[in-house]
């Protein structure tokens, strides 16, 4: 094994004209049956869900006071510098596999796989967490057993794996069902986030926004632990909590509010127009949550005191202590919904990055199967479906949550690099969309994000690794030997 095969490139022209091929025995393509407002669609569905159910109240208290509308600033502002690049490479290049196939076509095989093996973590992990959460929420509104929808005391959360099993039935049914799903659960939660804002903007006092910026004060001495940020852990710097300090680590946090938007890339080749509608479906997508996140933030701080937020149900507690507990009911639609878009939009991208990485012969070709009717490769997404419900039902993974955060902001990473490095190589490819100020805008989004990646816990950075080291295995006796591109380098060589 040369390190020349491990970074075997993928070329740009072969991405694009793949499906112009004659399919193998049993496949067909995929189909092309969505627009610019299903991307947004699918984009506001994923992104959406618990960030702003949750992450709200929890980080505004914990952290950043009402100083949280800037933490969520900062996140959308990193999102927003990978969103411009993945734009550029979504509309050049439409193609299943995201991120994944732009490493394939600029760094090498090897970082391909490593990002691929990345994302499968994070849209699985994020579904089961999903899940579990709709399955616990559920379980507060009708008084269900937590034995079998709760965290405490679960041994199998029966509706995390009801959730999945259904949602996955709707995934591997065809596209169209899964963008007639998420679109109608968007419009709920969407029209119930902005009676959240329209509503609450009439009980916001002055006095619970001063100050913005709570001053700092010193946190828990963990300095040394594995629960510490990286940075805290290299540096021994002692943490503190409120203050600009706060205000950075809580932007790391509530990334994850905005962790999922890049799903919208993997459905570039269902896309009828991706020249015009991916930098329509991703930057859409990421311009409406934000201020839509940004609105509810300013609420919530501003109806009660920070100190005083629920750090579960914010949102609807807000509105139990200004007297208007029958908001709550509105909200609860919100949050199911929400979740719910959710997990269905997660399982729809696994399907394709699956699809896409076992059509390069890094996995099985059994999982870039079509189904002939549905038009979706079920395989993959059955068993994605499978490993979710299984997670979901039986892990309680809660902890694990930052690993979504992690495998985002590394794909991010590789994105950027990615548009730089295309820029460069393949100078004249066709670019419908143009990322500005290339090479600032990519260098600026990868410190962004390592500065981001930085914040997170050192155990998660230690199952992120094990995780990379345990794919690196596949690769070695699998995906290495199976490839097609390498296949081919070597059927070149040996006519040399």
């Amino acid at each position: 094994m040369k390190f020349s095969d491990l970074t075997r490139t993928k070329h740009v022209d072969d991405v694009i004209h793949q499906n112009d091929e004659d399919p193998e025995e049993g496949e067909t393509h995929l189909k092309q049956n969505l627009s610019a407002r299903d991307l947004i669609g699918f984009g506001i569905g994923i992104v959406i869900g618990t960030g702003i159910f949750t992450l709200t109240g929890l980080q505004a208290k914990e952290n950043a006071g009402p100083a949280v509308v800037i933490s969520f600033l900062i996140a959308g502002f990193v999102s927003l510098l990978a969103a411009l690049c993945y734009a550029e490479l979504a509309a050049a290049v439409p193609t299943a596999g995201s991120s994944y196939t732009y490493a394939y076509t600029t760094i090498g095989e090897i970082f391909a796989w490593i990002i691929a093996w990345d994302l499968i973590l994070e849209f699985a992990l994020g579904a089961a967490v999903v899940a579990r959460g709709w399955s616990g929420y559920v379980a507060g509104v009708f008084d269900l057993p937590q034995k079998w929808f709760g965290e405490e005391g679960s041994v199998i959360n029966i509706g995390a794996i009801a959730i999945t099993l259904v949602l996955g039935w709707v995934a591997m049914r065809g596209i169209r069902e899964s963008k007639w799903v998420t679109n109608g659960l968007v419009v709920i939660k969407v029209v119930v986030c902005l009676f959240v804002i329209a509503v609450g903007a009439f009980y916001v006092k002055g006095e619970n926004l001063n100050p913005f910026i709570p001053p700092a004060k010193p946190g828990d001495s963990d300095s040394g632990s594995l629960t510490a940020p990286l940075w805290q852990f290299v540096t021994g710097i002692e943490p503190s909590t409120f203050g600009i300090a706060g205000v950075f680590v809580a932007a790391a946090v509530v990334f994850f509010a905005y962790s999922g938007f890049e799903a919208v890339a993997n459905l570039g080749e269902e896309t009828k127009k991706p020249a015009r509608d991916m930098p329509m479906g991703l930057l859409g997508t990421l311009g409406i949550c934000t201020l839509l996140y940004v609105g509810v933030c300013l609420v919530l701080t501003g109806m009660v005191a920070y100190q005083d937020l629920s750090e579960g149900d914010a949102v609807a507690d807000v509105f139990d202590q200004v007297g208007l507990n029958w908001a709550g009911i509105l909200v609860g639609i919100a949050a199911v919904a929400g979740l719910t878009s959710v997990i269905l939009v997660d399982l729809v991208a696994m399907g394709r990055i699956g699809f896409a990485i076992a059509r390069d012969g890094l996995l099985p070709p059994i999982f870039s199967r079509i189904h002939p009717t549905w038009g979706t490769p079920v395989l993959m997404t059955g068993l994605t479906v499978a490993a979710v419900a299984t997670l979901g039902g039986l892990v309680p993974i809660s902890v694990l949550a930052e690993m979504v955060s992690i495998g985002t902001l590394f794909a991010f990473v590789v994105v950027s690099v990615a548009v730089a490095v295309l820029r460069r190589t393949s100078p004249d490819m066709k670019r419908p969309f143009r990322t500005p100020l290339v090479p600032l805008v990519p260098i600026a989004s990868v410190v962004c994000c390592l500065g981001l990646m930085a914040s997170l816990a050192v155990e998660t950075w230690l199952r992120f690794l094990v995780w990379l080291a345990l794919g690196l295995l596949v690769y070695a006796f699998y995906g290495y030997r199976h490839s097609k591109v390498g296949k081919r380098v070597e059927a070149t060589e040996e006519v040399a």
